[in-house]
This record gives C-alpha cells, sequence and structure tokens, in this order.
C-alpha cells in the first residue's frame, strides 16, 4: 500500500523566505580578521558515519482485518547499522545559510516468526522465515537565518523540509507485503552555536513539526530532529565533527502505523570553500 504525506504549505513559506534572503549575495561578508577557526567560508561540505541504535515498530491493517504492532528489533530481528550522511552548507550572508542534507537509512534483516504476525492482512505464523527490509530517505532542504551573530556564537531560526521516503515490507516464502509512504514534512526549529575556543565549535539544532488529526484528515503525527556537536577546525578550510543525533518520526496514516526513532553518535569531516 502506498500513500502520500500531507504538504501543508510551510514549504510555501520556505521559498518565500528563501527568495527574500538573495539579495544577501550581492554584499557578501567582509569578515572581520578575529572571527573563529571555520567561520569564514562560502560553502561547507559534511560527509559523515551515523550507527544509530534503532527503536521502531510498524502496524498496517487491511481488508477489515487488524494488524500487529510489530517491533523491528524483538520480531523481525532488526539489528544496528551504519549509514552516511552527506550534508551541505552555503552562506551568502553573515547571518544567512542555505542547508540540504541528505541521510538514507536501510535495514534488513531474516528470521524465525516467533508469535503470529499480521501485516496488510497476511498472517505470518510461528516457526515461518520471514525477511523483512525497512528503508527511510530524507532530503533536507531549509534555510537558516540567525537572529544573533557575536563572533564568540550565534542563535538562529531554521525553516526547512523534509522530502521523506519511507517502505517497510515483509517477505515470506508464499507472500510479500509493504506499506509506502513518501511527500515533503516542513519543519521549524533553531539552532545555537558558541565558539569556547577559537577552534572549538558546539552546538545544539531541534526542528521538529506535530501534525493532529484536525489539521489534515486521516494524517497525524510528529517529526523531531535533535543534533548536538562539537567541530575542532585544524585549519580555516578542514574540521571534525563529532555529534549526537535523534530522529523520531510518528506516523499515523490511513490503516498504517510507523514508530520510528534512531539516536546514536557520529563521527564525519568538514570542508570549506
Amino acid at each position: 500500500m502506498t500513500f502520500t504525506l500531507p504538504l501543508v504549505g510551510a514549504p510555501l513559506a520556505l521559498a518565500t523566505l528563501l527568495n527574500s534572503a538573495i539579495p544577501a549575495t550581492a554584499q557578501f561578508l567582509a569578515q572581520p580578521a578575529n572571527l573563529p577557526i571555520g567561520e569564514n567560508f562560502h560553502v561547507e561540505l559534511f560527509a559523515g558515519t551515523w550507527a544509530p541504535t534503532p527503536a521502531m515498530s510498524i502496524a498496517s491493517d487491511a481488508f477489515g482485518i487488524g494488524g500487529t504492532y510489530i517491533d523491528l528489533t524483538r520480531d523481525l530481528a532488526v539489528t544496528p547499522a551504519r549509514f552516511t550522511e552527506l550534508r551541505l552548507r552555503l552562506r551568502p550572508g553573515r547571518r544567512h545559510r542555505f542547508r540540504i542534507d541528505y541521510l538514507p537509512v536501510n535495514y534488513a534483516a531474516e528470521t524465525i516468526v516467533e508469535r503470529r504476525l499480521v501485516f496488510r492482512g497476511i498472517a505470518y505464523d510461528v516457526g515461518e522465515p520471514v525477511r523483512s527490509t525497512l528503508t527511510w530517505k530524507t532530503v533536507r532542504v531549509g534555510y537558516e537565518y540567525d537572529v544573533i551573530h557575536r563572533r564568540l556564537g550565534h542563535f538562529g531560526v531554521i525553516l526547512e523540509a523534509k522530502y521523506t521516503e519511507l517502505e517497510a515490507a515483509l517477505d515470506s516464502s508464499s507472500d510479500r507485503e509493504f506499506v509506502r509512504a513518501r511527500g515533503p514534512i516542513p519543519a521549524f526549529g533553531a539552532v545555537l552555536r558558541l565558539y569556547p575556543l577559537s577552534a572549538l565549535s558546539v552546538a545544539a539544532e531541534v526542528t521538529a513539526i506535530r501534525l493532529p488529526n484536525s489539521v489534515v484528515n486521516k494524517y497525524s503525527g510528529r517529526y523531531v530532529d535533535v543534533d548536538i556537536y562539537a567541530a575542532m577546525n585544524f585549519i580555516e578550510s578542514l574540521g571534525l565533527q563529532i555529534g549526537y543525533r535523534s530522529l523520531d518520526l510518528n506516523l499515523v496514516a490511513n490503516e498504517d502505523i510507523a514508530d520510528l526513532r534512531l539516536a546514536g553518535i557520529y563521527l564525519g569531516a568538514l570542508l570549506r570553500f
């Protein structure tokens, strides 16, 4: 079964805000000489690796048959995996950052069912071999404006759209069933960065949205993305970043439920121009 996530209008506001920020490129920053290392850049690239601990559950009804609430770790033997994340920051002005992130999450497992599972109207009985897959790909496109910007730190607000593709599937020798969701999810948030040392920055950022049933019929849920990290900048163009990230997606749509939580430490390199 496939369903499309609702578009709640924030991407239109995002486009308007991005358009209004473009003139900042004409006044490209003349940075003070005493800025912390790594703060004078036009483009910043990040490539990192993340091995979060998964806590994920799914359920899907069909044909009037109630589905089992399936824990992917306990019921399907899904184990932690390592993923690569890419981030791009474009900085046309001192207070402006355009943000593009790509995170592909893929899990696959095979196990012998230890309790009866019902998914999309199909029963998987005790002792039956079942293969499971879950893919969760996210592209984040956003804009950050630093409301407060000082030499030793700044505070900014974030407006973004998270384009999400989610698919969960169960496959046995006789049947294969899946649920799929895709579409843009608008989110709002804030970021705080501090520079305790000239070569060290620490930051915390949160983006989130909650969608009650009253906003869009047959859809409800939440999306919370928390990222806490530190960056050691060896030279202006090169740094190392370590952080702790938590993703929390809860989605209820029609007959399907997805409750996905990933959290763990990541490590990556920063390259600036």
